[in-house]
């Protein structure tokens, strides 16, 4: 057995955890688009661009019709997500299963989303983690994972990009990209803003405006802002005594603030055009809470007497968190005629803090077993990026094009333990105002590429892109966690790891004719080498692992009938994850970070969108999924607490002392469903002077398990959401009624294994929003 044990859930905290959670809505093949036609033309025209009606995808750096694109792409308009967000909702986790491959959780509130694309996502917890899915926002990278957590609004579309995205985007995105794109400065004048209010007073104000600043349009602006807040609307029922000052009461969690603002301003005369935004955000809210003991051994049912509006803490003072991020960046184009060169540059600066209740739930309710809590501190964070891109124009037979980009991210992070916040002690653990570390962070990374394109006939067009990436992380402790008296109780220093590889795609696609188009894609991609850095506050080294890399095969169809009003894709991929980075806990509990062999997945998708008749829009989305962890050695540490299992493991289990470990050779990775199903239909009809409207949408996902290992509790199946809108459109207005989660379902999305605690979807909501256009 290796010494390196996988442990899916690790009682960590709501402040800290990554718990799985929920399953992932598959993969939506490259022409599917939740958009109807009308929505992407209004993405179009929020970049200044007129399609006739087509939906323009940059998911090769260039704009491109998403139809010849021979890349797996799910596309989303601006509309569509402020529909998602309409009831204050996390503007990134209201994605989640609203485009088919892509799955969006947090167990740690808004700061610490984590990515899933066909299964392929990161459950780590530790601030410093990486990702295998990029986040990419006007053009600019978000490395660390409080950055991916920054808000997007006042967007004009967002894409999916699926599988390695390794030749024009780099390291980091084996298994894929979300990339946000927003509305653009423009030369004439336009502005929109969307409002609402509904359940826990949940507030969601959103909008921008624009337009030129001088007579000849040569420079515009654009300023965009957002603002949500929810009431706190969860109760902490405990009444005990607490050992750190927490007091419970009536509505004292679940409530946030969130206010972000973004200015652009462009600058285009002649063949130069120069871009420079600039972003703030200011976020406080609370963690995501656990709920311990609400799932019940021998089934994974959520029972019908659990209540998400009430919990039991009694420590973590309620999990408060915060965070405040500062950027900017500068695009600049200039057109040489023969090519035109690009430059962008990136800086974003973040610091954020977390704290939670480790085990979910009052110990004292569960004889005493289970007392903890930690906190996050990001102190500080400072990450610059700079590509030079150089491509060929686009309407010729053989397009190129070729550059390079250097990466330098730095912070400085602290992990807080129990011992720390403790002013007595009652149950049995001293306070410690030394029980912290702090550690210093740095990644560095630079990477040249190249792409070449090349129409062989009017149908034919082959398409091949390579890069060479160099990936370096360096962690230094700067403070160890000492007992009481001040002593030192750990010495590893500094660990340093690099990594250069390269990675490629092929790609070719066929046109049997003008709406039917066939495509077959082979591409590789890298994740650099990680470093687990939060063991030191356990007094243990720290972890690491080696760089993975993803191969993926891919073929597909992307039709086009009913004079352009309907498309049906179809496609099946395959792919191998060599020495795929997982982590998990030791036999002592210590987090570690490892490699294991390999994981594998395939599957098949489909996809239909349509305008059957006038006034009327639909899209449908299924997909099928296989996953599999493929290394024999590697074991998973199972449910336990004090030296007993406390779940259902269908899995051979070995114990080894007062730990229980289950061989996970062959079991699927966590948060990839086995299916997944997802609809969303809008008719509209002339009413009067103006339009009255009624959507809706909805997800299915099918087995999805949340652990490395076989578990009756720890899974789900037949996990269901839908949201409804109701409204009417007059003139440049629209006045509405919604409900998200409108069958009020109570859906099991991620757990805490050893203490049977559960993270759920929040409960139906309603509301009316009205918004205006201009």
């Amino acid at each position: 057995m290796k010494t390196v044990i996988l442990r899916r859930a690790l009682a960590c905290g709501a402040a800290l955890c990554a718990l799985s959670t929920g399953g992932v809505a598959l993969a939506q093949t490259s022409a599917a688009t939740t958009a109807s036609a009308a929505a992407a033309d209004t993405a179009a025209a929020g970049n200044g661009d007129n399609n006739g009606g087509a939906i323009i995808v940059t998911a090769e750096r260039r704009k491109e019709n998403l139809q010849n694109v021979p890349v797996s792409v799910g596309v989303l308009s601006g509309d569509d997500m402020k529909t998602f967000a309409t009831n204050g909702a996390d503007t990134l986790l209201s994605l989640s299963g609203k485009v088919p491959g892509l799955y969006v959780e947090s167990s740690t509130g808004r700061i610490f989303p984590r990515f899933y694309i066909r299964g392929l996502g990161n459950v780590d917890y530790y601030l410093g983690a990486s990702q295998p899915v990029e986040v990419i926002q006007d053009d600019i990278v978000m490395e660390h994972v409080v950055l991916k957590s920054n808000p997007v609004f006042d967007v004009a579309q967002t894409e999916v990009l699926r599988g390695p995205q390794g030749s024009l985007f780099g390291r980091n995105t084996t298994a894929g990209i979300v990339k946000f794109d927003t509305v653009q400065p423009s030369k004439t004048w336009q502005g929109d803003i969307n409002a609402s209010w509904g359940t826990f007073n949940s507030v969601n104000v959103e909008g921008g405006v624009g337009g030129p600043l001088t007579k000849d349009g040569s420079i515009s602006f654009r300023l965009s802002g957002l603002y949500q807040h929810r009431d706190n609307w969860i109760d902490n029922t405990y009444t005990g005594v607490s050992d750190d000052g927490t007091v419970g009461g009536k509505n004292v969690m679940g409530g946030f603030n969130e206010r972000d603002a973004r200015l652009q301003v462009l600058f285009d005369e002649g063949p130069l055009q120069v871009r420079v935004s600039g972003h703030v955000r200011d976020y406080d809210g609370t963690s995501t809470p656990f709920y311990r003991g609400s799932i019940i051994k021998g089934t994974n049912s959520v029972p019908d007497s659990f209540s998400r509006g009430e919990i039991a803490l009694d420590e973590g003072m309620n999990n408060p968190q915060a965070a405040r991020t500062q950027g900017f960046s500068v695009k600049a184009d200039y057109d040489l005629g023969f090519a035109t060169l690009t430059s962008i540059t990136g800086y974003e600066h973040a610091h954020e803090w977390s704290r939670g209740d480790t085990d979910g739930g009052a110990a004292a309710y569960y004889n005493n077993v289970g007392y903890g809590e930690s906190q996050g501190k990001l102190r500080s964070l400072n990450q610059w990026s700079q590509e030079v891109r150089l491509a060929s124009p686009t309407n010729q037979p053989l397009r190129w094009q070729v550059g390079g980009m250097y990466f330098d991210s730095r912070d400085y992070t602290e992990f807080d333990q129990r011992a720390y916040f403790l002013t007595s002690d009652a149950f049995g653990t001293a306070p410690n105002p030394n029980n912290w570390v702090l550690l210093h962070n740095v990644n560095t990374s630079w990477g040249v590429f190249g792409q070449v394109a090349y129409d062989v006939t009017d149908r034919l067009t082959l398409t091949g892109g390579f890069r060479e990436s160099q990936d370096i992380r360096h962690t230094t402790l700067l403070k160890a966690n000492n007992v009481a008296s001040g002593t030192g109780t750990f010495a590893v220093p500094d660990v340093r790891l690099s990594s250069t590889k390269p990675s490629f795609d092929a790609t070719a696609l066929y046109k049997l004719d003008p709406d039917v188009s066939l495509y077959a894609r082979i591409a590789r991609g890298f994740r650099g080498p990680t470093i687990q850095g939060r063991s030191a506050v356990f007094g243990s080294p720290f972890t690491t692992a080696n760089s993975e890399t993803n191969t993926s095969y891919e073929a597909g169809v992307k039709t086009t009938f009913m004079g352009g009003r309907a498309h049906f894709n179809f496609d099946g991929f395959y792919y191998v994850v060599k020495d795929i980075q997982l982590n998990g806990s030791d036999e002592n509990g210590n987090t570690v970070l490892f490699n294991a062999n390999k994981a594998q997945g395939y599957g098949i998708e489909a996809a239909l969108d349509m305008s059957p008749v006038e006034g009327l829009t639909f899209n449908a989305g299924l997909s099928l999924l296989h996953t599999e962890i493929d290394d024999k050695n590697v074991y998973a540490q199972v449910c336990a607490l004090s030296g007993q299992m406390v779940c259902t493991v269908e899995n051979p289990v070995t114990q080894v002392g007062s730990n229980y470990f289950a061989q996970i050779d062959g079991n699927p990775l966590p948060n990839a469903p086995k299916w997944n199903l997802n609809f969303s239909a809008r008719y509209e009809h002339p009413v009067g002077p103006g339009t009255a409207f009624i959507s809706t949408d909805w997800n299915a996902q099918g087995y999805t398990s949340f652990v490395p290992y076989k578990s009756v509790e720890f899974s789900s199946k037949g996990n269901f959401e839908g949201g409804l809108r109701v409204g009417y459109d007059y003139q440049n207005w629209e006045f509405s009624v919604w409900s998200r989660n409108i069958t009020n379902e109570k859906n099991l999305l991620g757990v805490l294994d050893n203490y049977m605690a559960g993270v759920y979807n929040d409960p139906r909501t309603i509301g009316a929003s009205i918004s205006f256009k201009y």
